[in-house]
């Protein structure tokens, strides 16, 4: 009989069931979407149940898809820096609040700006901004936020599903330490985080490997999926690091690029590492393994609004996607020298400014709205780019990039990676990379494998894409403008900011 293993992987936007074979060989998927909910400027939040019952779809699909077999065992994965607010039975009192909510941008900047900010980012990894739960739940404590004053328990999504499916409160490291209250020096609550969030340990989880495995699937959930009560299920971890075990990237020197919605560049490193700079988060992944990086709030999300608001002409039957990149390479490689600052949503690292927008910079009567598309995707690599340099200080200089996420399926947009970095571009065949570190580690809690690293053995690959170097010297020489062009507009974007939340004026503009 074929043995199976797989990844559950809960999006920002949709929960993701992948099937694997033990030589990573992708034999069933499915993916089920949720919406996010935005009841007032700058929230974000979904419904806890919705993204339940779609990772219940997903995984049932997965498997039918699979056809028949045995399944070995399921690894979890998730977005971070989700919280819900929930009584002592897990029932939820709040929506699951996402990382893009950004109400706590004020208690985010006082926090920042104390001492005790940078403490708790030196102990914790987790840069101050209203992405963390941390932040959130000052907000909820200095508002008076209902759901938070009647809590029992704080949770994740992850933590939240896991604690319905199997009765038990157990967060994996990853999770815990995306969070903002989690030492990552001592794999332990931070009472100075806990402090400042008006919380105590009692109302978290408890803090588990990625290798710790859930038992006793609750009966009517494995008759919905279609699977065994008893099949083991991992903790895992963040998709973060499950990405960049995923798609090989474990080693030092060894950079992870993943651009979905947003989008982050990771390195793994076998000791914690932050600075004063904040710049990069560092999270702990296994025992002795952490993953620093950082995200943008900028990735495919560009791409969409590029589409719906620039690229505007009739594509006829064709994909709306590839009319963009179509157009777009009639354009030389930098646009003309026209650039763009892709904070449409703010931005997270190397800035971490909920108040930084987007902006096009050198436009002339010559350029056009293809080079305006192309210079909106340079932009999202530019800012990748940008944390790149943040993250080489702590870790070195990154000797190999991988790629994944929705983004490497575009042999245009990769190629602009590799042309943009002047280094090879290494990609697996399967994009959900995440899915399948989650499902490895599943197979190693199980002892089906020895270790995380012999991964590498078992990700499929397509031939790695090369640099061209005379756009390589373009972009090089572009790459210190735009560099600098956060800081020279950071004075108007907080201007700005100021306006758009001034309620006077704010009424003024609806009449």
């Amino acid at each position: 009989m074929t043995q199976f293993t797989a990844g559950l992987d809960l999006g920002t936007t949709s929960a993701k069931a992948v099937l694997f074979t033990k030589a990573g060989e992708v034999v069933g998927e499915a993916e089920c979407s949720y919406p996010v909910q935005h009841p007032h400027p700058g929230w974000a939040e979904q419904d806890p149940f919705a993204i339940e019952a779609a990772a219940v779809k997903a995984l049932k699909e997965a498997v039918t898809d699979a056809g028949p077999g045995e399944l070995l065992s399921v690894g979890l994965s998730s977005a971070m820096h989700s919280l819900i607010c929930a009584d002592a039975d897990a029932v939820p009192l709040s929506p699951a609040i996402t990382w893009a909510d950004c109400r706590s941008s004020s208690q985010a900047d006082a926090l920042k700006a104390s001492p005790a900010g940078t403490e708790i980012y030196l102990r914790t990894g987790t840069p101050i901004h209203p992405m963390s739960p941390l932040v959130k739940l000052s907000w909820m404590r200095d508002t008076g936020y209902a759901p938070y004053k009647q809590a029992a328990r704080f949770l994740s999504v992850k933590e939240w599903i896991t604690a319905r499916w199997f009765g038990v409160y157990h967060v994996d490291y990853s999770v815990a330490s995306a969070s903002g209250l989690f030492n990552i020096h001592e794999r332990t609550w931070e009472p100075l985080a806990l402090e400042a969030a008006g919380i105590t340990e009692a109302q978290l989880s408890e803090p588990v490997p990625p290798h710790f495995i859930f038992r006793g699937l609750d009966p009517e959930t494995a008759e919905a999926i279609g699977i065994k009560a008893d099949t083991p299920f991992a903790a895992g971890g963040s998709d973060g690091p499950l990405a960049n075990l995923g798609i090989g990237a474990i080693n030092a020197g060894e950079a992870a690029i993943t651009i979905g919605t947003s989008g982050a560049i990771r390195q793994m490193a076998s000791a914690p590492r932050t600075d004063s700079r904040q710049e990069v988060f560092c999270y702990a992944f296994t025992d002795d393994l952490w993953i620093l990086g950082g995200p943008t709030n900028n990735g495919g999300n560009v791409l969409e609004w590029l589409k719906q608001h620039v690229h505007t002409a009739e594509t006829g039957t064709k994909d709306p996607y590839e009319a963009l990149f179509t157009d777009m390479e009639h354009v030389a490689p930098g646009a003309d020298n026209l650039l763009f600052l892709p904070c449409l949503n703010g931005e997270r690292a190397p800035y971490w400014d909920a108040a930084a927008k987007g902006a096009y910079v050198g436009l002339t009567v010559s350029h056009t709205d293809a080079h305006m598309t192309r210079a909106g995707i340079e932009g999202v690599l530019f800012s990748i780019q940008s944390i790149s340099k943040s993250l080489e200080r702590l870790t070195g200089e990154a000797g190999s990039i991988y790629a994944s996420g929705g983004f490497a399926r575009s042999d245009v947009w990769v190629q602009m990676l590799a042309d943009m970095f002047g280094e090879d571009i290494h990609l697996p065949l399967s994009h959900q990379s995440s899915a399948w570190g989650a499902a490895w580690i599943s197979l190693y809690a199980i002892g089906e494998v020895d270790d995380l690293a012999s991964i590498k053995a078992h990700i499929p690959m397509r031939e790695s894409v090369t640099p061209r170097a005379d756009v390589h010297a373009v972009y090089s020489r572009l790459y210190p403008v735009f560099s600098g062009l956060y800081d020279a507009l950071r004075p108007a974007f907080h201007e700005l900011h100021a306006l758009s939340t001034d309620t006077t004026l704010a009424s003024a503009s609806k009449r």
